[in-house]
């Protein structure tokens, strides 16, 4: 597989990123949006001219990102980090820590932000989506993790109830659905599989993603998992029995936070690389990605 190919530069810590197909009858390349964790913000990166814009302040540490059906987003809110202190001379000079609480956020398409759940949670970090509306979503605590296993796995129904799916965690991270409905969550070094009916059970696809831990992901349609995968600097390719078929990966330094599919035929693959703060992508893989569905709030 060929390097990717820097789409934008200049980003703050992206992570959570999706693809923003143009208007019907458009012959513009789309755009991807992601959130900037360092800084509590969405981003909109023109992948015609690489053009990064600012669409919203969330403040705090704004994690994944997913569409919502009236051009909104719906987004993890990790509550904010105080990279000074955490990571000391990764940014010079460092973002401003401005905490909020955690919870899932609704971002409007003025950019605007209301609170759809804020009750409890440690730092949400990642979110799926399914067909019909049902919304899973990691929380665990700040890294590092503390010595007890306390992340849990919660679900957002349609009609705004949440439930815990799964607790006992000691770092779920990344999450997403497979095309036979089980979900796949980065867990600790490794990936587990789980029912998604809140029974809790769930067993290792594969208990090591590489030197580093994984951080988001994304499937394509034959349930291939695509792991970012943080200081390895790359992503990941897992078959769905744990098998590892491929590593893409980037040059130099870098901290690799999460990935996408998207482009016209679904074949693009996009990476956000926390570190030097880049946006990737990888053009024509020879699987497309899984159909992104829209989340429909009650109102």
């Amino acid at each position: 597989m060929p390097d990717g190919e820097i789409i934008a530069t200049g980003l703050h810590f992206p992570e959570g990123p999706v693809w923003c197909p143009p208007p019907r009858g458009s012959v513009d390349a789309g755009a991807i949006v992601c959130t900037s964790v360092a800084d509590g913000a969405l981003d909109r990166v023109d992948l015609a001219t690489g053009t990064v814009e600012r669409i919203a302040d969330l403040g705090g540490g704004a994690n994944a990102a997913w569409p919502v059906i009236d051009g909104g987003f719906l987004v993890t809110q990790n509550g904010g980090i105080d990279f000074g202190a955490r990571a000391p001379g990764l940014f010079n000079p460092p973002p401003l820590y401005r905490p909020v609480t955690p919870g899932l956020q609704r971002v409007y398409p003025d950019g605007s932000a209301e609170y759809v759940a804020d009750d409890g949670f440690l730092a949400p970090n990642d979110l799926v989506v399914s067909e019909g509306g049902t919304v899973w979503f990691t929380d665990p605590p700040h890294f590092p993790p503390p010595a007890d296993p306390v992340g849990t796995v919660h679900r957002l129904d349609p009609d705004g109830a949440i439930h815990v799916v799964a607790d006992g965690f000691q770092y779920c991270n990344g999450i997403a659905l497979e095309p036979g409905g089980a979900l796949v969550v980065v867990e600790a070094q490794g990936l587990v599989r789980m029912a998604p009916d809140g029974t809790g059970e769930r067993e290792w696809i594969t208990k090591r993603v590489g030197a580093s831990a994984g951080d988001g992901i994304c499937l394509d349609v034959d349930g291939r998992i695509y792991v970012a995968s943080t200081a390895d600097h790359g992503v990941r390719v897992f078959e769905p029995d744990g098998t590892e078929v491929e590593f893409l990966a980037l040059s130099g330094p870098g901290i690799t936070t999460n990935c996408c599919f998207g482009g016209l035929d679904g074949r693009t693959l996009f990476a956000t690389d926390g570190v030097p703060g880049t946006l990737v992508a990888w053009e024509g893989l020879p699987t497309p990605g899984l159909a992104i569905h829209p989340w429909r709030p009650r109102h």
